[in-house]
């Protein structure tokens, strides 16, 4: 099934114009703001994100601007398996500027099946009653082993999304393993995660790739294991981030690869 809505807005603000709010820069992501995906192609347990922006709201005399967002995920007959009413939310654009950065998320249920889906956000300014509307589509694989629900977060619990990267911080990768399989006799699983950096030549940066094992500790009914691999950004550049999970019991292997663009901070 599909579950857990959130919607919400970054900083910024839109001049009032006549006709409909316009939704652009629409592009899936890796977790909120993160990296782009190279294609919609899910495994159940993974989250779809849509980033996009909004034009054409009115802001109050302080650059407060009102709104609400609903959205439904339909299947490739058009039937609704997934409805989340409006939710009236609000901003207030410090800096100015004439865009409003907001994203729709929706998680994919372990056993979701798989198939093509429709993902339909509203968008309504609460102020003028200027509407506008986008549609996604995405794949939902069969169940399988892979990595999902990618994020890149400013914190280590994963409740801060990192939308830029500055030298001298630290970025939080964030991820987890589904489809894995489970000793026979421990019950068990047997995986090893690894991360490793490549520069804009495709070399690494470091001789090894960091890695960890998950053999213990993992209660019968979880179907999902999270991970998350802190990156020092001890240098500007554009470089790309290299995942990988190897699962011994079932001798198989996913990977997941993403680019980032580490800005010099002044």
């Amino acid at each position: 099934m599909w579950t857990t809505l959130a919607l919400a807005v970054a900083l910024g603000t839109a001049p009032a114009q006549a006709g409909e709010l316009t939704l652009t820069r629409v592009r899936s992501t890796h977790g909120v703001m993160g990296p782009t995906r190279a294609e919609d192609k899910l495994l159940p347990g993974d989250s779809l994100v849509v980033c996009f922006d909004i034009g054409g709201m009115a802001a109050d005399d302080r650059g407060k601007v009102s709104y609400s967002m609903g959205l439904e995920v339909t299947d490739a007959a058009g039937k609704a398996l997934f409805t989340q009413d409006p939710a009236n939310l609000e901003a207030t654009a410090s800096l100015g500027g004439d865009r409003v950065p907001a994203f729709a998320r929706v998680d994919v249920g372990l056993s979701q099946p798989p198939g093509e889906y429709t993902l339909r956000v509203t968008v309504l300014d609460r102020a003028t009653g200027r509407k506008g509307t986008l549609t996604r589509k995405a794949t939902v694989l069969p169940k399988g082993f892979g990595l999902v629900r990618l994020a890149l977060t400013a914190d280590a619990e994963g409740n801060i999304p990192l939308p830029a990267l500055g030298s001298g911080g630290t970025a939080f990768v964030h991820f987890g393993a589904v489809g894995f399989g489970r000793d026979g006799g421990s019950k068990q699983p047997n995986l090893r995660f690894a991360v490793r950096v490549l520069d804009e030549g495709g070399k690494p940066t470091t001789e090894k790739e960091r890695a960890s094992e998950v053999t213990k500790g993992v209660p019968a009914d979880f179907l999902a294991v999270p991970m998350t691999f802190p990156l020092t950004l001890n240098r500007p550049g554009k470089f790309t981030v290299e995942l990988t999970a190897t699962d011994a019991t079932s001798n198989q292997t996913a990977k997941l690869t993403f680019p980032i663009k580490v800005l010099d901070v002044d």
